[in-house]
């Protein structure tokens, strides 16, 4: 894959392929030659108005045709079958799927249904490029380089409640042997604090497992209104499980304010495209 490299900001970069999919990655897993990662853009696909262009979610009601050239772009750009880009329905819960050899022997209403609300998937499959869809709520990509694991999350302020990125890791403990010392983790664009306003139930659901709005947010003192910032609250959590600092990315970008770059549901309605943050383990 013929790549472009410059910086967009101080933390995050960004890639043009010889097909002209627009991408942004992380430095830090940049480095890591064992995987390649990848967090869409709006820019080169074929996708119109609210989806435009590189809509590669299915789940959205963009058009079929579209929806499918963009994710053929896709897998020619990352040099694999179209079935080995696997994506999730998600509905704002906390399952976590496996994806194993035996999924790729699955037909493809087999996969559909294991797919079927799911939020976050794991892998030690090689050439599996695994993605979560997001216009706002938080992606989060996982890496072992010990164990050469990989996972994605779709984690939305519900999620966050529900700490499925947490419990992502803790599948990977369970089932491959991972040890949260040794994992880097990387959190995605998501709607930044500033644009995001909540009720005040949404402040309480966070209080109820243990975190005050002083930690993961603010209340704006002219409106009253509450303030959350989900990728510091995802960041504690996930350090508070033993994920060092040092091996936590933050993208740092909001998807409201990034309009032209990125999509945003809260700013173009929930019929628009999606972000597609994924992982793919190289060999």
């Amino acid at each position: 894959m013929t790549k472009i490299m410059w910086t967009t900001n101080g933390t995050m970069r960004k890639i043009k392929t010889q097909n002209q999919i627009e991408m942004l990655q992380f430095p830090g897993l940049n480095q890591d030659c064992n995987i390649f990662h990848l967090i869409t853009t709006r820019q080169g696909g074929v996708s119109q108005g609210n989806y435009a262009t590189m809509n590669p979610a299915v789940h959205v009601d963009d058009d079929p045709e579209a929806v499918r050239k963009n994710r053929e772009l896709l897998c020619e750009a990352l040099a694999i079958p179209e079935d080995h880009l696997v994506t999730p329905t998600q509905v704002h819960e906390d399952q976590i799927r496996i994806v194993s050899g035996d999924y790729l022997e699955f037909t493809p209403g087999m996969r559909k249904d294991y797919l079927a609300g799911v939020d976050a998937l794991i892998t030690n499959m090689p050439k599996i490029c695994m993605g979560v869809s997001t216009a706002d709520c938080v992606p989060i990509l996982l890496w072992d380089p010990q164990n050469k694991v990989a996972a994605a999350a779709h984690v939305g302020w519900r999620g966050t409640v529900k700490q499925i990125g947490v419990k992502t890791v803790h599948r990977m403990v369970e089932l491959f042997g991972c040890h949260p010392g040794h994992i880097r983790a990387a959190i995605g664009p998501c709607i930044g604090e500033k644009a995001f306003e909540v009720g005040d139930e949404v402040v309480k659901a966070f209080e109820e497992i243990g975190y005050s709005l002083q930690e993961m947010g603010s209340r704006n003192p002219e409106t009253g209104k509450a303030h959350i910032d989900l990728q510091k609250a995802n960041q504690l959590q996930l350090q508070g499980i033993g994920i060092l600092p040092q091996h936590i990315e933050v993208a740092g970008m909001c998807t409201w304010e990034n309009q032209e770059e990125l999509f945003s549901a809260r700013r173009l309605g929930i019929q628009s495209g999606r972000i597609l943050s994924a992982i793919m383990i190289k060999k």
